[in-house]
């Protein structure tokens, strides 16, 4: 049987495209690798083995779509998503890797994520197929085991949601590799967070702001309704004091902050902030609990 590492990687990627979870998407691909290692000697050495491996993916992951029911019903926010969790680009395919499918930021960073939740799990399975992996409705079919029609049918009704339903600008989003702005903000951000310093959060922020923080309900829009956030964290009162880590994560900006309490004498990890940056400012920060994905971003647990 070939190799199965190579396709780690990218098949982590398809998974958590379908799933919007990057623990429950490497638990898919643990599935997958076991069900193939089961199921080859029924391969048949006439289909391409990497289609294969996709295909027990898919099935692996609408499977795990139908037993847990998820699927948002609308969307204002990632904070009807409670599930959504980041994906470090350090786990991203290189382009390197053979036959790797290559990651450009429109089909990883988070509104795309969270709004194929919107799309029942075979739109999501054919809408990747067709869209991202640049499959024929033929191959798309055969991986769904359906008609060609129902497949077709299946990709025009999800692209509707999906064109409805994305910001504008995506096309702009293709590069690899963050911006200079993007880094100037991330830099900001980070700056304003060790120094306490409210005024200077406010000013990298648009005023138009989101914020949310998966799994927890809450979304904050605007500066008026952010402000409560930063006197909190930033104020006399505050809980201690801040050491922010750059990272990426989706192909956006990203920090790890640490939290100092008093009496403490070291930072420990308190959670991860995910930027989206448009028109020269900070336009939403998706917060996330550290826990379940530190390990994958290569970061310690106290500084």
């Amino acid at each position: 049987m070939p190799d199965l590492e190579p396709h780690r990687r990218e098949l982590h990627v398809h998974c958590y495209r379908m799933l919007a979870s990057y623990e429950e998407a490497e638990d898919a691909v643990q599935e997958t690798f076991l069900k193939a290692w089961r199921g080859w000697d029924k391969f048949d050495g006439d289909n391409l083995f990497r289609a294969w491996l996709y295909r027990i993916a898919t099935n692996v992951c609408l499977d795990m779509i139908r037993r847990t029911s998820r699927q948002v019903v609308t969307m204002n926010s990632f904070a009807e998503v409670p599930w959504l969790q980041p994906f470090p680009d350090r786990m991203l395919p290189s382009d390197e890797e053979p036959d790797a499918v290559v990651v450009n930021r429109e089909t990883i960073e988070l509104a795309f994520i969270a709004t194929m939740q919107l799309l029942p799990a075979r739109q999501r399975a054919a809408f990747i197929a067709r869209d991202v992996l640049d499959w024929s409705a033929k191959e798309t079919a055969s991986l769904l085991d359906i008609s060609v029609a129902a497949a077709n049918s299946a990709l025009q009704r999800a692209r509707a949601t999906m064109q409805e339903k994305l910001p504008e600008r995506r096309s702009e989003w293709t590069s690899a590799e963050l911006s200079d702005e993007e880094r100037d903000l991330l830099a900001r951000f980070i700056d304003a967070h060790e120094r306490c310093d409210a005024a200077a959060a406010i000013a990298a922020a648009a005023q138009d702001i989101r914020v949310t923080m998966p799994p927890a309900p809450m979304c904050f829009n605007g500066l008026d309704q952010l402000a409560p956030l930063l006197e909190r964290a930033f104020g006399p009162d505050r809980d201690g004091d801040w050491k922010l880590v750059p990272t990426v994560a989706n192909r956006m900006p990203c920090s790890a902050s640490y939290l100092r309490r008093p009496g403490d004498t070291v930072f420990r990890v308190f959670k991860m902030d995910v930027l989206r940056v448009a028109d020269g400012k900070i336009a939403e920060i998706t917060t996330f609990g550290p826990s379940a994905t530190l390990k994958a971003f290569d970061l310690p647990q106290t500084l």
